[in-house]
C-alpha cells in the first residue's frame, strides 16, 4: 500500500473542523473574547498544519477565516447572521478540499429498495444537501473503519496461523510419546542396544519434551494476547455518537436560520459508542430527525410568544444504550404533529380514502412511508414528504425500527438500531452439515417440532405459534441441501434413526414477521464477527454475510429478513411421509414417576410428550394426534378418573385408549377406572414394564 503523505493531517484537519464549527455556532449564541480566541487559535493551526503539507489553499481559506474572526477579540464585539455564514462556508469549502485528500475508502453496500421509491429518488438531493463538514465526518470515519478492518483481518489470520502452530505441537507430544516408547525398548540389560543408542534416545526424549513444553506454554500465551488485541480492535471499531453532535447542531441552526427561527439543539449520551457503519448509515437519517423537528416541529418566534413560549425553541438528541441496540430519540418543544393535517395531505395524495377510519399510529405510519408531508409549501427543508422516509430506510437497512409519537411538550421521533452489525450474539445452529449463525435478537423461541406439527398447505408448509400460523422453512432448502424425511424408520435401525424425526424449530422475527426455521441442532451462542462476502461471490438473500470460527472457516451468517422472503416464498416443501410411530402422552404430577415412564416408551420406540396435570393433558390432548393417554389418577384438581371419562365423551378423543397408572390398588377404584372407561389399570406397586409395553403395543396397533 503506497504511503498516504496526508493521513495525520486529515486526522488534525478533521478535529480543528470539528471543534471550529461548534465554537461558531456558541459563537452566533453568545459572543466571548475567550470563544474567539480559541476559534482563531483553531484557524491559525490549521494555517500552519496546512502549510506543511503544501495545501495552499486550505492555508488561505483558514488565514480568511482569521480575518473574519479578528475583530471578536474586542470586549462587546458580536459575530452577526452574515459573517457566521461566511465562517461557515469557508469552513464547508475546507472540508471539502480535505475531503478531496481522501484515498479512496470502500462504501458501505447500498440496501435494496424498491422501484419509484421516494427515499431513493430523493437519495441524491438528501446528499447534495449535507454541508461538506457532515462528509468529511462520515469519509474520515469510513478511513478509520477500513484501516481498522485491515487490522482486524491480521489479527484473525495470526489466529489462523497460531492454531496451525498448535497442530504442530500436536505433533511435538506425539514424537514425544515415540521417544518414550522407543527409552522403554533400549533400556539398561537389553542385549540387542548399546550405551551410545541408549544415550541418543535419552538426548531425543528430553529434546522433544522441552519442544513440547515451550511450544504449549509459547502459544497459551500467543492466543491470549491475540485474543486481547482482536477484542481491543472490536471496541476501537466503535465511535461516540459525539462525533456528529457538531454535523447534527449545524443542520438545526441552518434550517432554523432559513425559516427565521431560533432553535436551541442540545444533545445527550454523546458518550455511548455505536459501530462505524452503523453510523456511518445513521447519520443521514438523524439529520432528517433533526431538520423535522426544526422544520415541522418548532414555531416562529412571534407564534411560540402567543401561546406563552421561550421566543427560542428547544430540540434535544438523547443517546440511550439498550443492551445491543442503541435508541437515538430527538424531542422537540413544538406544536406537536397535527394528525389532522397528516390526514388531509393523504387524502390529497390519493394515500387514504376520503373519510376512511385511521388510526393516530395509522395516521403517524404515513409519514414514514414517503410521499406525504404536512408543510403548506416546498422548501429546500420541507414540503417533499421525504425527510421521514429516509429515517425509515435506514432503519430498514440496520435492521431496527423508527417510530414517532406526540408528547405533552411536542414531538419525539426515535431510531432504534443495532450497537454493531459487525460484533454480534448469535445462536449457532448446524443443518445438514452447515454451521450457521442466526442473530441472538431476531431469536425468540426455539423448541423440538414433530413431523405432525408442521402443516402442509398450496402455499408452503406452517406451524402453529402463540395462536397463530407461521410459515416453516427447512433451512437446508434455501442452502442448497437436501431436506431429509423427518419419520423413523422401522426394524432394527429404529433406536439409530429414531432422532431424525425431530426438527430442532427456532422462532425467528424480523420486524412484525415470524418464521419457524427448522434445523438439525442448536449448538451454542457466542459472538460472531460478521464480513461482508467478496464482490465477486453473490450469496442469496438470506445471507448477511460470514464470520470465521476457531479455525478460521466461514460461517453464514443469515439475515431474518431474508429468511421471511425465503419461507413466505412457499417453494421449500417438507416431504411428506407417512407417519408409522405410535405417539404417547404421559401426564403425571410426579417429575419422577413422569421422566421414568418417559424414558421407559422412548426406549422402545414410541414418541413421548408429557403433561404435568389433566387439565393440561386435556389442552395437548385436543391439540395434538395421539395413539394413547397414560394418565395418573391422584392429581391437584382434575383426576385421573375424570381425564378419561372426559375424553370418552369427547367425539374427537373417544377412540383413544388410556391407561389409568395409580398407587391405589383397591378393588372398588379398578372397577371405577374401567367403568370409567379405562384401557387398563396399573397399580404402580405392581408395575411390569414388559406388561405395560406389551399392553401398549396392542392398544396402539
Amino acid at each position: 500500500m503506497a504511503k498516504d503523505p496526508y493521513q495525520y493531517f486529515r486526522i488534525e484537519a478533521r478535529e480543528l473542523l470539528e471543534s471550529m464549527g461548534r465554537g461558531v455556532l456558541q459563537l452566533e449564541q453568545a459572543a466571548t473574547p475567550e470563544l474567539a480566541a480559541n476559534l482563531l487559535r483553531y484557524a491559525h493551526t490549521l494555517k500552519g498544519a496546512a502549510r506543511v503539507v503544501r495545501q495552499n489553499g486550505i492555508a488561505d481559506d483558514a488565514h480568511a477565516i482569521e480575518d473574519a474572526l479578528g475583530p471578536l477579540r474586542a470586549p462587546g464585539a458580536k459575530l452577526g447572521p452574515e459573517r457566521v455564514d461566511a465562517v461557515l462556508k469557508l469552513l464547508d469549502t475546507i472540508a471539502g478540499r480535505v475531503r478531496a485528500l481522501d484515498l479512496p475508502a470502500p462504501e458501505p453496500p447500498a440496501a435494496p429498495a424498491k422501484s419509484g421509491s421516494p427515499a431513493r429518488e430523493a437519495a441524491p438531493a438528501a446528499k447534495a444537501e449535507r454541508p461538506a463538514v457532515e462528509e468529511l465526518a462520515l469519509r474520515t470515519v469510513r478511513a478509520d473503519v477500513a484501516e481498522m478492518d485491515a487490522l482486524l483481518d491480521g489479527v484473525v489470520e495470526t489466529g489462523v496461523q497460531l492454531r496451525g502452530l498448535r497442530r504442530i505441537g500436536a505433533t511435538a507430544a506425539r514424537l514425544k510419546q515415540l521417544t518414550d516408547t522407543l527409552a522403554l525398548r533400549t533400556a539398561d540389560g537389553a542385549a540387542e542396544t548399546g550405551p551410545a543408542l541408549r544415550a541418543l534416545v535419552g538426548e531425543t526424549r528430553a529434546l522433544a519434551a522441552t519442544v513440547e513444553q515451550a511450544l504449549s506454554s509459547g502459544l497459551d500465551q500467543a492466543e491470549r494476547q491475540t485474543q486481547q488485541v482482536r477484542d481491543a480492535a472490536e471496541r476501537l471499531r466503535l465511535f461516540p455518537v459525539q462525533t456528529l453532535a457538531a454535523a447534527l447542531e449545524r443542520a438545526a441552526r441552518d434550517v432554523a436560520h432559513a425559516q427565521g427561527k431560533q432553535v436551541v439543539f442540545t444533545t445527550r449520551g454523546g458518550d455511548v459508542r455505536v459501530d462505524a457503519d452503523v453510523l456511518a448509515i445513521a447519520q443521514g437519517a438523524l439529520v432528517q430527525m433533526v431538520r423535522n423537528a426544526v422544520a415541522h416541529g418548532i414555531e416562529t418566534g412571534d407564534e411560540r410568544r402567543r401561546a406563552g413560549k421561550p421566543e427560542a425553541g428547544r430540540v434535544e438528541l438523547e443517546v440511550v444504550r439498550r443492551g445491543g441496540r442503541v435508541a437515538f430519540v430527538c424531542r422537540d418543544d413544538g406544536r406537536g404533529l397535527d394528525l389532522a393535517a397528516v390526514r388531509r395531505a393523504a387524502e390529497r395524495r390519493g394515500v387514504l380514502a376520503p373519510g376512511a377510519p385511521a388510526t393516530d399510529q395509522a395516521l403517524i405510519a404515513l409519514l414514514f412511508k414517503g410521499g406525504v408531508s404536512t408543510a403548506a409549501t416546498v422548501t429546500e427543508h420541507a414540503g417533499r414528504g421525504i425527510g421521514l422516509d429516509i429515517v425509515r430506510e435506514a432503519a430498514e437497512r440496520l435492521g431496527g425500527e423508527a417510530t414517532a409519537r406526540r408528547t405533552a411538550t411536542g414531538t419525539e421521533l426515535e431510531l432504534v438500531v443495532p450497537v454493531s452489525r459487525s460484533a454480534l450474539d448469535a445462536l449457532l445452529v448446524e443443518v445438514a452439515g452447515v454451521t450457521a449463525a442466526i442473530p441472538f435478537e431476531a431469536v425468540r423461541y426455539t423448541a423440538r417440532l414433530r413431523p405432525t406439527d408442521v402443516a402442509h398447505a398450496a402455499g408452503g408448509d406452517a406451524v402453529a405459534y402463540d395462536g397463530h400460523t407461521i410459515p416453516f422453512l427447512p433451512l437446508a432448502a434455501p442452502l442448497g441441501r437436501a431436506v431429509p424425511a423427518r419419520v423413523e424408520a422401522r426394524g432394527e435401525a429404529r433406536g439409530e434413526a429414531r432422532g431424525k424425526e425431530w426438527w430442532m424449530m427456532v422462532i425467528v422475527a424480523a420486524g412484525d414477521e415470524l418464521v419457524a426455521v427448522g434445523v438439525d441442532r442448536l449448538l451454542a451462542v457466542g459472538n460472531v464477527v460478521v464480513r461482508a462476502l467478496p464482490r465477486l461471490a453473490p450469496a442469496h438473500p438470506l445471507i448477511a454475510g460470514a464470520a470465521l470460527d476457531d479455525d478460521g472457516t466461514p460461517r453464514l451468517v443469515l439475515d431474518p429478513h431474508g429468511l421471511v422472503a425465503a419461507a413466505r416464498g412457499g417453494q421449500h416443501r417438507l416431504p411428506v411421509t407417512e407417519q408409522r410411530v405410535p405417539h404417547v402422552l404421559v401426564i403425571d404430577d410426579s417429575l419422577t414417576t413422569r421422566m421414568l415412564e418417559q424414558s421407559i416408551l422412548e426406549s422402545a420406540g414410541f414418541l413421548v410428550d408429557t403433561a404435568t396435570s389433566a387439565e393440561e393433558g386435556l389442552e395437548k390432548a385436543r391439540r395434538g394426534n395421539y395413539q394413547l393417554f397414560l394418565v395418573d389418577v391422584e392429581m391437584p384438581g382434575m383426576d385421573g378418573f375424570t381425564f378419561v371419562e372426559t375424553t370418552r365423551a369427547d367425539p374427537a378423543l373417544r377412540a383413544v385408549p388410556a391407561i389409568l397408572v395409580t398407587s391405589r390398588n383397591a378393588a372398588a377404584d379398578r372397577q371405577r377406572g374401567l367403568d370409567a372407561g379405562a384401557s387398563d389399570y396399573v397399580v404402580k406397586g405392581e408395575f411390569d414394564q414388559v406388561r405395560l409395553l406389551t399392553t401398549i403395543r396392542k392398544l396402539v396397533a
